[in-house]
């Protein structure tokens, strides 16, 4: 990518896909965006706002074309940021054909294991569609979509083995609220960023139990020790777990009241079964599906990961999230 005035493709119709979108307009020549429904694509082209996420923000009617025709979208740019929920991933592309991403660009913006094959993105793009990792980055936080649209000053990561290639498309994203940092190790934040979804669901487990802030500064002292372990184990490279696209991404996911992992795992806490707690909050908890594919994937590994063991056993063998906890607690230094 030689200039900023490129064409873009975002693939996703949820708050973060909104968020991206946002931000690429400002620099981008055009945005493409795709969604599902034909109707919300048809009112956004119309009124110019996402009437489900992030409702306030107003997009330029000349900067975004909407349309749920994937092929449409896909086809008209270099540049595909891939912004839907992991559990999603297979349907809307399980059956494309390979030559639909050939010469493209990925970039995912997922933060979750595609649950079908245990693959982070960046491996399953790799794997089903034969894309070089040079041409895959991924956008790491920490940032939540919500105070992009309130324009608070942000930061991103961008990671990509192609520095340059991550650089252009930092480029892309920067304006007087929003700032990047470039990193290579591309697999290194992906994982990350998929377990600190979990940490966050465990953080918002011990709120809905009643366990306060000393509790949950001792609990994610030691979720970045995990982090740490589990990434080092998959992908032994040098990094800073201390640096923002780790320790604050964990950070923000486990405390901010806007996430939504937190928040599902409070009502679980609370006593939320994991169905209704699903239902009631109509949006996609990451963390649900990561920590069924990271005790998964642990299974060739066996890295000494409690807390996110804990959460698993709470959401998918039944156990009882005050015992379960507690038992955790014990384990915690």
């Amino acid at each position: 990518m030689s200039e900023n005035k490129r064409e873009v493709s975002v693939i996703g119709g949820g708050s973060w896909a909104t968020a991206l979108v946002k931000l690429l307009a400002n620099n981008a020549g055009m945005v493409h965006w795709w969604m599902r429904n034909a109707d919300k694509a048809h009112y956004i082209n119309k009124y110019h706002h996402n009437p489900r996420y992030l409702s306030a923000v107003q997009f330029e009617k000349d900067k975004i074309n909407v349309s749920n025709n994937l092929d449409e979208i896909i086809a008209a740019s270099e540049i595909i940021v891939i912004a839907t929920p992991s559990a999603f991933l297979m349907d809307v592309f399980g059956d494309r054909d390979n030559s639909d991403l050939e010469n493209k660009i990925v970039i995912s913006a997922v933060k979750g294991i595609v649950p079908e094959v245990h693959q982070i993105p960046a491996r399953f793009f790799h794997k089903r569609f034969n894309i070089p990792y040079e041409r895959i980055g991924m956008i790491s936080g920490p940032c939540h979509a919500e105070e992009v649209a309130l324009e608070r000053l942000s930061y991103l990561t961008i990671a990509c083995q192609d520095e340059e290639l991550a650089g252009d498309f930092a480029s892309l994203l920067e304006c007087r609220y929003l700032k990047t940092h470039l990193s290579d190790d591309l697999f290194g934040t992906e994982i990350s960023a998929i377990l600190k979804n979990i940490y966050s669901v465990a953080a918002g487990i011990y709120n809905g139990l009643g366990y306060g802030d000393n509790f949950q500064a001792v609990l994610i002292s030691n979720a970045i020790q995990e982090i740490e372990r589990f990434v080092d184990a998959l992908n032994p490279i040098h990094r800073d777990v201390k640096s923002s696209a780790y320790l604050g991404d964990l950070l923000v996911t486990a405390y901010s009241q806007f996430s939504r992992n937190r928040t599902f795992g409070s009502m679980v806490g609370k006593g939320y079964s994991v169905m209704s707690a699903q239902m009631e909050m109509n949006m996609t908890a990451e963390g649900y599906y990561a920590a069924k594919s990271i005790i998964k994937m642990n299974e060739k590994y066996e890295v000494d990961i409690p807390i996110a063991t804990a959460v698993y056993r709470v959401l998918y063998e039944n156990i009882s999230p005050a015992v379960e906890m507690r038992i955790l607690a014990d384990k915690l230094v």
